[in-house]
């Protein structure tokens, strides 16, 4: 008698210390994360309501390409590329190319925006309730850091992984309209987000004529197409002779990178504390089969 008394004692005081991860544990986690998530929206530095002064611009020096084929400074400004002024040499005659973006034009970094609206998606979700609310399962708790880790990995997938286009899809993205003069048709150029990275990749190409004994083999998307990789346009057929790959450090793309990496951490110590718990109350609430249907709402 005395040892079944013990028994729902110490499940009595389990089931308390639960009731206070609940809630008051769970929210001190929550207002970290939301803390964190705020910091890494700010650093994307883009307005979201009229009351915001206007996005800083920010000036980054590409680093050099081999032998100094490509070089240039790009202007960012939140989530738009608003200037561009690239040198390109020529490898077959050396000769020297000199392109801007027109004044009218802006090239947007859809990356950069998605990986904000992911971030602000996830501070909604931590922020969508009354502020006096309380978590009554633990269920409850880990579908709400389920919902959140998933828009942080959307948010951190959009900077680490760039897109993978086909040749033909950077010929008609509308890129290579934006500077002055005119890109020669014989040049695309693409711009990415990698990981912490502003990359822009200049592509040579040769036109293939059409009594041309090669091969026609038209490449799929990539990343980084290779020299040697062919696609069609309009009715010419190309060949890549030459490419080139630029890139410079984006400061507080490491930083939101960073905030999304720490918050994720806490999300996941979060759901292994609630699981850790559930599962000790379940086991024991399983020696008294009286109590069970209760600890079983508590954890569900």
């Amino acid at each position: 008698m005395a040892a079944a008394m013990a028994s729902a004692a110490e499940r009595a005081v389990l089931e308390e210390e639960f009731k206070w991860l609940l809630q008051e544990e769970v929210h001190g986690v929550l207002r970290q994360l939301q803390d964190i998530l705020k910091e890494a929206s700010h650093r994307f530095a883009l307005p979201v309501g009229v009351t915001e002064g206007p996005v800083k611009q920010e000036n980054f020096m590409l680093g050099t390409s081999t032998a100094d084929q490509v070089k240039g400074v790009l202007m960012l400004q939140g989530d738009a590329l608003c200037q561009a002024d690239i040198n390109l040499k020529m490898p077959r005659n050396n000769q020297l190319l000199h392109f801007t973006f027109r004044e009218d034009k802006q090239w947007k970094l859809q990356q950069i925006q998605d990986a904000r609206n992911h971030v602000n998606q996830a501070i909604y979700l931590l922020t969508n309730r009354d502020v006096n609310y309380q978590f009554k399962t633990g269920s409850e708790v880990l579908k709400l850091m389920d919902a959140v880790m998933l828009q942080l990995t959307r948010a951190r997938n959009r900077l680490t992984t760039p897109a993978t286009l086909t040749l033909p899809e950077i010929a008609s993205s509308g890129l290579t309209k934006m500077f002055t003069p005119a890109l020669p048709s014989d040049i695309l150029v693409n711009f990415y987000i990698n990981l912490n990275k502003l990359c822009l990749t200049v592509y040579q190409l040769h036109a293939l004529q059409p009594n041309s004994t090669k091969n026609f083999r038209p490449t799929g998307g990539s990343i980084l197409h290779n020299p040697g990789a062919m696609f069609e346009c309009g009715s010419q057929r190309y060949e890549v002779s030459h490419v080139h790959k630029v890139e410079c450090v984006v400061p507080w793309l490491n930083d939101a990178l960073v905030f999304f990496t720490v918050s994720l951490q806490l999300c996941q110590q979060l759901k292994d504390k609630v699981g850790t718990w559930a599962g000790v109350l379940l086991v024991r609430g399983s020696l008294c089969f009286g109590r069970v249907s209760n600890l079983f709402k508590l954890i569900t």
